[in-house]
């Protein structure tokens, strides 16, 4: 599974709006409203590395209001649920 990170700038008018379309697209995951300098970030995971473009060019950036993307691809996933069950191996309760 590849994630990537999305971070997108948006028509501010419609912060809310383009986020439940760009939510309701295949291959998105999550998005979350921020602040900062960007509007949204969408999470992205596809199977393969070339769906990244069906996903992201090919249908974020057509959303209308959507004015700008930047996308970061994750080499490698950590969180506090992993870390959890890896120390988990192999202890008895």
């Amino acid at each position: 599974m590849i994630t990537s990170i999305v971070l997108i700038k948006t028509n501010v008018d419609q912060i809310p709006e383009i986020a439940e379309k760009i939510a309701a697209l295949e291959g998105v995951s999550e998005v979350y409203s921020v602040t900062g300098a960007h509007d949204l970030i969408a999470m992205v995971r596809v199977a393969a590395h070339d769906d990244l473009a069906d996903v992201i060019p090919g249908r974020i950036s057509k959303v209308p209001g959507v004015e700008a993307t930047e996308t970061h691809i994750a080499f490698r996933t950590y969180s506090q649920h992993d870390l959890e069950a890896a120390f988990a191996i192999g202890l008895d309760a």
